[in-house]
């Protein structure tokens, strides 16, 4: 490294780094990432185990704190102070860049708050990562992150995303998949979607597809790994920006709707039919899910 670059990528005191780290393989990481993981006074990890394993791959001896959504508020006080003193640190996530759907955000705003500079190492991303792969409109896109596990508030986002125009990116683990597919259905209608799965490892996997047939797919096979959904915007479909009805059933589970039928009159059966062709499941399905809850 000539020693332009070695004054230019110089670790400083008194910085919180933001450092991406891989998603999957770990070849991914940067030189510059490593320089600074090995540099910096101290390392605050989501995961503090996840990212021993993560340094110790790289031969990096570091002191690790926690830092996670349970304890970002009083931990972050602390982290600030130590780089209000001066020492420098290096934030990761588990994997991919911190602060994106992340609570480091609250970190980089409480530094902001108290003036301590902040800067990134760049790196990997799942959701660009996923949204290159998709073979939808690439050109605008809008980050949605995880969405709301409560009913209530998806389906306030979900209809907010009904005339979404951009093609959306989301994030899902694997045992609220199906469901979110199913809400999505529902709420938005037929459209593409490419279902982005354990990028950048050995089981890399890229379905492009549609709702209806992604949601018939994981009825006969259990979604296994990481996922990014890339679904497609209304541009595509000539959806217009003047909003539409949303249904009163959107985003409700099998019971819930189940429930808001027979609330209008319908017969039990009846219902549990209605409920089983929204969702896009048999009803013989929906009816041996609610004997089981």
């Amino acid at each position: 490294m000539s020693k332009i670059n070695e004054e230019k990528n110089k670790t400083v005191g008194g910085m919180l780094y933001l450092v991406a780290t891989p998603i999957g393989n770990m070849a991914d990481i940067t030189e510059r990432a490593k320089k600074v993981l090995r540099e910096v006074d101290f390392v605050a990890a989501e995961d503090t185990r996840n990212s021993g394993k993560l340094l110790a791959c790289l031969e990096i001896k570091q002191e690790i704190v926690s830092y996670f959504e349970h304890n970002k508020r009083e931990r972050g006080e602390v982290i600030v102070s130590r780089l209000q003193a001066g020492e420098s640190c290096a934030l990761i996530t588990d994997a991919g860049m911190p602060a994106i759907s992340d609570p480091g955000a609250d970190l980089v705003s409480l530094c902001a708050e108290h003036g301590v500079p902040v800067t990134v190492i760049p790196g990997c991303c799942a959701a660009v990562t996923a949204l290159a792969l998709s073979a939808l409109p690439t050109a605008r896109f809008a980050f949605e992150g995880f969405l709301p596990t409560d009913n209530k508030t998806r389906r306030e986002r979900l209809s907010e995303l009904e005339n979404e125009q951009r093609t959306m990116i989301l994030y899902e683990a694997p045992h609220r998949l199906t469901d979110t597919l199913a809400h999505l259905r529902t709420a938005l209608g037929e459209r593409r979607i490419s279902i982005c799965r354990e990028l950048t490892k050995i089981n890399e996997e890229i379905i492009r597809t549609t709702l209806d047939s992604a949601i018939a797919f994981y009825r006969e096979n259990k979604p296994r790994g990481e996922y990014v959904l890339i679904l497609e915007g209304g541009e595509s479909l000539g959806i217009p920006v003047r909003k539409r009805e949303l249904s009163p059933v959107a985003g409700m589970s099998g019971e819930e709707m189940v429930a808001y039928f027979s609330s209008q009159g319908m017969e039990r059966m009846d219902a549990i039919k209605t409920a089983a062709k929204q969702l896009g499941i048999s009803k013989s399905e929906l009816y041996r899910q609610l004997h089981k809850a």
